[in-house]
């Protein structure tokens, strides 16, 4: 292995340094990290998606795919797995001409990457192939001449790329075939196989002429399908363990830990779901989370029923794919929140309660009707706005006002209303706290009221960039021309007053406080279901508009949701990467390295002989130190290693919980705060720098020990990015009560 590794350092100086030109010096940094590539690659996603026929979306989809499988998955187990150096790191006099990047240095990426287009390329458009294969080469040898990749890691990297893309185009093209002749014969029928088929000159996908329409069975089993390839999908990237959990997560797992009736700010469903997942996995990020992917295909598959039973199932196959495309949705269906429980339920109650109220209704589904709005609140209070779109569809619709005339809308009330029970009996034992703390929530604390369309302007382009912006155009015209919908006038009724009056309630909140993006969350899918009938019917007019905006929506949500999975593919891509404040993984990663930076200093003060616990300022940090600690995850509840701060007042869920003030007396502690540095200030964590971030401890902190010293301020980081920063206290001889 060392002959081998000196001929890998040999290459490496020969092209780094032996090849070194003032005319490469300025073209091969421009290939390892050329901005252009991102938006090149989206415009020809676009392109393809819109007017690249079958073979282009097929071939973007087979793209997307790969690249998810092998350079998410297979390459990027390999970096960490090796977590070999970069060449910069080990060797003296390196050519450094780009920025060191934060992950391991074998197999490279970037030409795991292109050299799985070349695969792709030739397979589809094999003319294309011989350009993608010479740009693929110069790239990786640029990674060498920059001086952050060796010789065999490009190597790697290529063969491991097109290993991949040949295994991926066999496997999908092998599971295609047994699977639509097995299950959708008529799909199989006009196309055999995903592969270009060779005739002639001419390599083209070809389906069979002059066949009847696809049936309604046949489009809803492929959504089926749909739905179990993205559930498998979802399942496989939890596994990979690529995100850690975010702060409320990490929260809300402990309160699995400590089972109540309710909790200090949502009711108690949010518990059972981590209890399930960690029941039948553990306590491990895969078991917490594993109830979200479960709940999002259960999602797609009461929509896709609901649509194919009241419209058709064509309908239905693009409704699922829409709900997938929407980033607010897809975030709930990997990361475990109220949401997405609250939002189930809320759908299931929607449909139960169509098939009520219809003349041969029951009162037996009046009555699962209002079982499953209370198991929505039971999820998150605001499934309780349900009954107010109730109360909205019986003033709206004559035909409905007749079943209030019978006992079933009646019963179904009374059951949503007493699955609160639970809910109510633990904020009687506690001073109606959350009673108290959903008041505040509401109120502006104590800031003066006055006229602004700042929130408005804030709530409205944040929610058009999470429900895709070509879905917002079209769902908003959907919405307001709900009444033209003659095909299901009465079921379009119904969608409109299941969602609009959610999202525009919240709409005219925004004149008075500021409105979280994720609030309209019940709203989304009925009103998604309302835009598909209507550009459904639209295009059963022969309207071009339906096709160009569903093009739009899954052409623009598609790259969207997958950088979500992983934003730095940008930084792969462009070679830049985000601002750190704008990435939204920075939520959900460095909280394994925050916990051992704290768990260090813990284990130094111990060295002085006494017991030492931890108190965190915060109940995000506090709840990830308790998951990330492996002493502190044993027993959370009968002996915690983590608190957080004392108060006089419910703060939140901790303060219900035992308290380090009687159970820890004469020990030390380390005090964990999370510190912002000025605006003003560049991050560059020089000492003088964060000097300048430090704060004082809470006075509260003050008088409950002998001395609180602080130790500084301190960066954490992961993959060679500053992620946050974090001031530390050493907490001496904690005095007894009173």
């Amino acid at each position: 292995m060392s002959w081998l590794e000196s001929i890998d350092i040999a290459l490496f100086r020969g092209v780094n340094q032996g090849t070194s030109n003032p005319v490469f010096d300025v073209i091969m940094p421009w290939l390892a990290g050329n901005g252009e590539f991102l938006p090149g690659v989206i415009i020809l996603a676009v392109y393809l998606l819109w007017r690249g026929g079958l073979k282009g979306r097929i071939f973007a989809f087979l793209t997307v795919l790969t690249l998810a499988l092998v350079d998410s998955g297979v390459i990027n187990m390999l970096k960490d797995g090796f977590e070999r150096p970069r060449p910069f790191s080990t060797l003296d006099s390196v050519n450094l001409l780009v920025g060191m990047g934060g992950s391991g240095s074998f197999p490279s990426s970037h030409a795991s990457n292109w050299f799985a287009g070349t695969v792709l390329c030739y397979a589809f458009y094999p003319t294309a192939a011989r350009w993608v294969l010479a740009i693929g080469c110069l790239v990786a040898f640029s990674r060498v001449y920059v001086g952050v990749h060796y010789p065999s890691d490009v190597l790697a990297g290529a063969i491991l790329g097109a290993g991949g893309a040949i295994g991926v185009l066999w496997g999908i093209s092998r599971l295609w075939s047994g699977m639509t002749l097995r299950w959708v014969p008529e799909i199989h029928e006009r196309l055999p196989s995903l592969l270009p088929v060779a005739e002639g000159t001419d390599r083209q996908l070809r389906g069979t002429p002059g066949l009847k329409p696809l049936s309604d069975q046949a489009w809803v089993r492929v959504a089926y399908g749909m739905i179990a390839v993205l559930l498998f999908l979802r399942l496989g990237y939890l596994a990979l363990g690529k995100i850690e959990l975010s702060e409320d997560e990490a929260y809300q797992w402990l309160w699995s830990k400590h089972p109540a009736l309710s909790y200090f700010s949502k009711p108690p469903m949010i518990a059972w779901l981590h209890s399930l997942g960690t029941g039948i996995w553990g306590d491990t990020m895969f078991g917490s989370r594993f109830a979200s992917p479960v709940m999002a295909a259960l999602l797609s598959v009461v929509v896709a029923r609901f649509m194919a039973r009241e419209v058709s199932g064509k309908a239905a196959f693009w409704l699922v794919a829409l709900v997938n495309v929407v980033p607010l949705l897809v975030v709930g269906s990997i990361l475990i929140t109220v949401d997405p429980a609250m939002v189930l339920f809320w759908m299931l109650a929607m449909v139960m309660g169509w098939r009520a109220l219809q003349p041969d209704g029951t009162t037996a589904q009046w009555c699962w009707t209002g079982l499953l709005i209370g198991c929505s609140s039971l999820a998150k209070y605001a499934g309780l706005y349900q009954l107010v779109s109730w109360v909205l569809v019986f003033l709206a619709l004559p035909e409905a006002r007749k079943h209030l005339r019978r006992p079933g809308p009646w019963i179904g009330l009374g059951i949503a209303l007493s699955c609160l029970i639970p809910v109510i009996l633990w904020n009687a034992a506690n001073q109606w706290i959350t009673v108290e703390h959903v008041r505040f929530n509401a109120s502006r604390g104590g800031t003066p009221w006055s006229p602004t369309s700042r929130f408005l302007i804030d709530f409205l382009v944040s929610e058009i960039g999470l429900l895709n912006p070509v879905l917002f155009a079209a769902m908003a015209i959907a919405v307001f021309r709900f009444r033209r919908i003659t095909s299901h006038p009465a079921l379009a009724r119904f969608l409109f007053w299941m969602g609009a009056p959610v999202f525009f309630g919240y709409l005219a909140f925004t004149a008075y406080k500021r409105v979280l993006p994720n609030w309209i969350a019940p709203s989304v899918v009925p009103l998604l279901c309302l835009s598909v009938l209507y550009w459904h019917e639209q295009h059963l007019r022969k309207s071009l508009w339906p096709r160009r905006l569903l093009l739009g929506a899954i052409g623009l949500g598609l790259p969207l949701v997958i950088l979500l999975h992983d934003t730095r593919l940008i930084t792969k891509i462009s070679g830049r990467s985000l601002p750190t404040k704008l990435d939204p993984m920075r939520r959900v990663t460095g909280w394994q390295e925050t916990a051992e930076m704290v768990d260090a200093a813990r284990r130094k003060l111990a060295l002085d002989g006494k017991d030492v616990f931890l108190i965190g300022n915060h109940y995000g940090i506090t709840s990830q130190l308790a998951w990330h600690i492996p002493e502190a995850r044993l027993d959370p509840k009968h002996r915690p290693l983590v608190y957080f701060r004392s108060a006089r007042s419910p703060e939140n869920q901790f303060f219900f919980w035992k308290s380090y003030v009687s159970s820890r007396r004469g020990q030390n502690a380390v005090f964990v705060m999370e510190v912002d540095l000025p605006r003003n200030l560049t991050p560059s964590g020089q000492p003088q720098d964060l000097e300048v971030a430090a704060q004082l401890p809470p006075s509260s902190l003050v008088s409950e020990f002998g001395s609180v010293t602080s130790l500084g301020v301190f960066p954490v980081v992961c993959k060679g990015r500053v992620l946050r920063y974090l001031q530390l206290f050493e907490c001496r001889d904690l005095k007894p009560l009173g």
